[in-house]
């Protein structure tokens, strides 16, 4: 059996190639694997707008670099100023939380008291009726077997 196998390489986009294989006499066809084409090895290409600001350094007199430098200066504060303000609002309403549970915490403490009152006076008024039924369900005892025996 002869084996001929082929194997050719195209280049891809972002910097990725594609190896293309052929095996004849075996039936089997193998699948196109990806690999860098670069010595970078990641696969990933950065965008062209990137690729040009690293490739060209930046003199730190000129304007242009002055101009960038400001405006990052200027994202930055605006960032540590969202961040504060974030970390106010949370703290507000860790406050506004904490006083809602005490308001709740207090009226738990209410209606317990409220179901404690209740329940005794529930179980008082159950007591006095079991009081006031058993004598009478007694009499009806002793005046029933009075006049069976009469």
């Amino acid at each position: 059996m002869s084996k001929i196998a082929q194997q050719s390489s195209t280049p891809g986009v972002n910097g990725i190639s594609v190896i293309h294989t052929q095996a004849h006499a075996s039936g089997l066809q193998q699948v196109p694997q990806l690999v860098p084409a670069g010595p970078g090895g990641g696969g990933k290409a950065a965008p062209p707008s990137k690729q040009s600001k690293k490739s060209s350094p930046m003199d730190r007199n000129s304007d242009e670099y002055r101009q960038r430098r400001e405006r990052n200066n200027m994202a930055v504060k605006k960032s540590r100023l969202k961040s504060k303000q974030k970390a106010q609002d949370t703290l507000q309403r860790v406050n506004q939380l904490k006083e809602e549970n005490e308001r709740l915490e207090a009226k738990i403490k209410l209606l317990t008291k409220e179901l404690s009152v209740l329940k005794d006076l529930f179980l008082e008024h159950a007591h006095n009726l079991a009081d006031n039924v058993q004598p009478s369900s007694t009499e009806n005892t002793t005046t029933n077997s009075d006049s069976a025996g009469q």
